[in-house]
């Protein structure tokens, strides 16, 4: 078993697994197109075959090697059902189950450190997320009934509704075609208009959604510099270790020249 560990840990061994799942997404990507189906067909499908038996010969593997250690860690729990959804029967719903088989391109995210990394800091940013898109949602609120008591009346497609306004105000706050298709319609009939939109352009597109960028660049820090703690621990352990092995190799060498001279 710890020949088994030892070659699932290593470098060459991740490698191999980031260049299958590569190589899985670009056939599966293939597999759309009618033509490359009608030439390499068969190819694909024996390349797809014999990704999914290398994924499930590693998750057996771990599981031989880890047991039920393999489902404390999240990321072999998340290639777990990854592997295990693509295995699922198909039947009526094939080509549910053959779309779903796009999901295995997912593993990079488990098996490449730098995304790893990336996901694990969106993961610790959700708290201080979740209260800027209540902030965010508390301004949608207040400019949608806004707009809807200002331009209901003359554009109801837009701002005849409240859920029309914020569907409108989502596509402004995107600034796709917001000036031209929106706003300049709106300011024929009311020439202030422009004073509304574009202090809730200011407050969404530049503030509000700029947070959202602090908050997992802040993350991002907070975990880069927990991993170099961890890091730095690790070194000043393994130092330690070393200084005492080193004090007692030179207590026993004192030890032996202070037996030979007694001798002497």
């Amino acid at each position: 078993m710890q020949k088994l560990e030892s070659i699932i840990e290593s470098d060459t061994f991740q490698r191999f697994i980031i260049t299958v799942i590569v190589i899985n997404a670009i056939t599966i990507g293939l597999e759309t197109s009618r033509a490359a189906m009608e030439s390499f067909g068969g190819v694909l499908f024996v390349l797809d075959r014999a990704a999914l038996a290398i994924f499930v010969a590693e998750i057996v593997a771990k599981l031989a090697v880890y047991r039920l250690r393999f489902f404390r860690d999240g990321w072999n729990v998340f290639d777990f059902l990854i592997v295990g959804i693509t295995l699922a029967p198909v039947g009526e719903g094939a080509s549910v189950f053959r779309a779903l088989r796009i999901l295995r391109a997912l593993r990079l995210v488990s098996v490449v450190p730098s995304m790893r990394k990336v996901v694990n800091a969106l993961l610790k940013a959700i708290p201080g997320m979740i209260s800027v898109l209540a902030l965010l949602l508390l301004v949608f609120y207040v400019a949608a009934v806004m707009g809807t008591k200002l331009f209901g009346g003359a554009f109801p497609e837009w701002f005849g509704s409240v859920g029309a306004s914020f569907y409108t105000l989502f596509q402004i706050m995107t600034l796709e075609s917001w000036s031209m298709g929106i706003v300049r319609p709106v300011m024929e009939v009311y020439p202030p208009a422009w004073l509304f939109f574009v202090v809730f352009i200011l407050l969404t597109t530049f503030a509000v959604l700029n947070l959202f960028i602090a908050i997992v660049v802040d993350a991002m820090s907070v975990s880069e510099h927990a991993e170099q703690e961890e890091t730095r621990e690790l070194v000043d352990n393994e130092h330690r270790e070393v200084m005492t092995e080193i004090r007692q190799l030179q207590a026993e060498v004192a030890a032996l020249r202070r037996a030979l001279e007694q001798r002497g």
